[in-house]
């Protein structure tokens, strides 16, 4: 039986492959204790990764902290180095627009690296 968390994560995984033609998706990370892996998002380079907790979709993208996001769609590792992540609880709202900007930034900066 699906839950609210495989229906977000099936959200965010549309919105990410929607953004541009040449994300390739793929899952990595499979080990004894996620047996599935983690799914990532890559275009010239890793975009995100997209992770199911039990309170949360987690996306983390792997430069974010080198992304312009001027709508805060951010909300953890605000103070970490390079990334930067998007916690979503069951009834947190997405602005759409704001994440897919979020993630044609992220390919622009890998074909521009």
């Amino acid at each position: 039986m699906s839950d609210w968390r495989d229906e977000r994560a099936e959200q965010i995984r549309r919105l990410i492959l929607a953004a541009d033609d040449g994300i390739v998706e793929e899952v990595k990370w499979r080990k004894p204790s996620n047996p599935d892996g983690v799914p990532t998002f890559s275009a010239d380079g890793l975009i995100c990764t997209l992770e199911t907790y039990k309170d949360k979709i987690k996306t983390t993208f792997a430069y974010g902290a080198s992304l312009p996001d001027p709508a805060h769609v951010f909300n953890a590792s605000l103070t970490a180095g390079t990334r930067r992540a998007i916690d979503l609880t069951e009834d947190a709202a997405l602005d759409e627009d704001a994440f897919t900007a979020l993630v044609r930034a992220a390919v622009a900066r890998n074909r521009d690296k």
